[in-house]
């Protein structure tokens, strides 16, 4: 299988960092992390606790605030690449996690993770849902500086609505015959890949 755990520079100094956080309280970190994984308004920790976890895992803000995001950003690769928890456990130690984290992560993955999946199917991570799309095509016969043009472009309106809102917004996207070759191809690919997921 294709890693999902790529050793970025952000991914090498949160693993340092994360080797050097005690294996007790790094288990109960993960397991708070990915309690709100699927709660995307919500922080994981108040400022309160982030004062707290700094002191009580000798970080600083900063080096707090990476191990949280990357330990997040894992958590969400595995949902999204649906992971197995070995799997899980092999790239990151791949990328040089010590093996007792690294087991946490897998652990946590396996206990919790079908229930994060469930959890993350039901919301919407758009803000904002397409209600309807409507269009029209223009045609531009002449301007001022030249007597004989076509000119064709295609006016795409996308009605959105969002969840906690009656009003409906209207976004008018103008496209010439290029821009909208290219934009069908990327649905295209899209229907494509949703297509794979069923």
């Amino acid at each position: 299988m294709t890693s999902v755990i790529t050793e970025t520079q952000s991914i090498k100094e949160a693993v340092t960092f994360i080797n050097a956080i005690d294996v007790n309280k790094f288990s109960r970190l993960i397991s708070r992390i990915i309690q709100k994984l699927h709660l995307k308004e919500e922080r994981t920790f108040s400022e309160e606790e982030e004062e707290k976890l700094q002191a009580a895992l000798s970080l600083d803000k900063q080096a707090l605030s990476l191990v949280v995001e990357t330990s997040a950003f894992i958590l969400e690769q595995a949902v999204y690449h649906n992971v197995k928890p070995a799997s899980l456990q092999q790239q990151l130690e791949a990328v040089h996690m010590q093996s007792d984290k690294a087991e946490i992560f897998s652990q946590t993955w396996a206990t919790v993770g079908p229930e994060l999946v469930e959890k993350l199917k039901h919301n919407i991570f758009s803000p904002k849902k397409l209600e309807y799309v409507d269009w029209q095509l223009n045609l531009q016969m002449a301007q001022s500086s030249q007597a004989k043009l076509k000119s064709p472009s295609a006016v795409l309106q996308l009605g959105l609505r969002s969840e906690d809102s009656e009003a409906q917004e209207n976004v008018f996207v103008e496209f010439d015959h290029q821009e909208l070759l290219e934009f069908y191809n990327k649905l295209e690919i899209m229907q494509g890949q949703l297509d794979s997921l069923t």
